[in-house]
């Protein structure tokens, strides 16, 4: 007989939410993690519940601009060509996902999971009673070049065909918004069903003490394997072996890690974001704004302003990229003009397939073992509605949404 009905491996957005769901619906959940919840890459992201976020890292101007970006100084994109040639097969596969035809499909793939986001993550906030920490302004992207609003009008008509609102501005409209912008403006676009988190890691914080006051328990271990068979899934963390009618692997970038869970076989890779920190200046904008051509957002938080993001392709376990924080704080001075030295900085590992799409559904390994994980730079918005279909799938329930395109069994390079 298992000893408990779920184990959830991973206590970042998404396992933290999955976690809760299945409590909410009556399992007895063990949550386990050697990290406290929430302390991992979900602590340091960019805040925002990006609902209108379909467009993939994977499109076209990649391959057009592939030289450039991995060259130039000021690039939001950095490749360690070491990690590239070890990799070949998973760097081959995301730069085959960035033909057009394909990027416009994982956009709508991306565009459908997200029409379902807040129903997801709303029931959480509610019974976390974390609704102080969610502030309602939208999203304000700008471009500072002609070049650069004139490259995303295809992206937005896409975006407009799914259905997303928004609202395109002037630079005067986008000065008026946000008058403490100091860099060039060309346009911006205002997405007003966006919302941003004021401490990311104190809501799953939230989520986790909600977990706990309903029965659920936690294990400060890692994952190290699980075998399923017939009757349950044998679980090993850290030096307790447990027994469990199902497991759900949300361990993010470290899931392939897991022997025996299925996840090893997968072509999971990692994109290292990093973000800078200003202790007292989170008053200089009331909403997340994101810089196109820089490549990063800027957050009002309650710890401060949070510039966070670019990409860097680059192994997980390698040195803190101080390149990556300098480009940073060095375009930080121009989107604000006078900003002090950052009080501190951050790297954090978003989970990353090839296809830029999560990884939702069974194990090749066992239908008892359930994948959640890959999300990207989604965790934050997406976390809620893939804890809801873990529930749903733990129960043997079909979700409400079709999610056979994010299944772990798909084909992550096209033909």
């Amino acid at each position: 007989m298992p000893d408990i009905d779920i184990v959830v491996a991973g206590a970042g957005i998404v396992g933290m939410s999955t976690a809760l769901w299945l409590q909410l619906r009556g399992h007895q959940v063990l949550l386990v993690d050697p990290q406290s919840p929430g302390a991992g890459t979900s602590s340091g992201n960019a805040c925002t519940l990006a609902t209108y976020a379909c467009m993939p890292v994977n499109n076209p101007s990649v391959l057009t601009g592939l030289v450039g970006l991995m060259t130039r100084r000021d690039s939001p994109l950095s490749i360690s060509y070491w990690h590239a040639l070890n990799n070949p097969r998973w760097i081959l596969s995301f730069l085959a996902n960035c033909r057009a035809s394909r990027s416009r499909e994982i956009a709508g793939h991306l565009a459908s999971i997200l029409s379902h986001a807040d129903a997801g993550m709303n029931p959480l906030i509610a019974e976390a009673q974390a609704e102080d920490l969610v502030v309602d302004r939208g999203q304000l992207t700008v471009w500072s070049t002609p070049s650069g609003a004139a490259s995303d009008v295809a992206a937005l008509a896409l975006r407009r065909s799914f259905g997303i609102p928004f609202t395109e501005l002037t630079r005067d409209e986008v000065r008026t918004m946000e008058p403490g912008l100091t860099m060039p403006i060309e346009k911006g676009v205002h997405y007003p069903g966006a919302r941003h988190i004021r401490d990311p890691e104190v809501l799953v914080r939230r989520f986790h003490a909600r977990f706990e006051a309903l029965g659920g328990r936690t294990l400060a271990a890692s994952v190290k394997s699980t075998h399923a068979d017939a009757d349950g899934v044998t679980v090993t963390a850290g030096d307790a072996v447990i027994r469990a009618g199902r497991v759900v692997i949300a361990a993010g970038a470290f899931s392939k890690q897991i022997k025996g869970s299925g996840a090893e076989q997968l072509p999971l890779g990692v994109e290292r974001g990093y973000h800078v920190l200003y202790a007292g200046d989170a008053h200089r904008i009331t909403r997340p704004v994101g810089w196109s051509e820089g490549g990063f957002y800027a957050v009002p938080m309650a710890k401060g302003l949070r510039l966070a993001g670019t990409v860097e392709i680059a192994a997980l376990g390698a040195p803190k990229n101080k390149e990556r924080i300098d480009y940073i704080a060095r375009k930080g001075t121009e989107m604000f003009g006078d900003l002090p030295a950052p009080t501190s900085d951050w790297l954090g590992y978003r989970p990353s397939m090839p296809d830029a799409l999560p990884v939702i559904g069974p194990s090749p390994t066992s239908d008892r073992i359930i994948h959640a994980f890959g999300h990207q730079h989604l965790g934050l918005t997406l976390g809620g509605i893939t804890g809801r279909i873990m529930a749903d799938l733990a129960e043997g329930r079909q979700p409400n949404l079709a999610i056979d395109a994010y299944r772990p069994q798909r084909r992550y390079a096209p033909l």
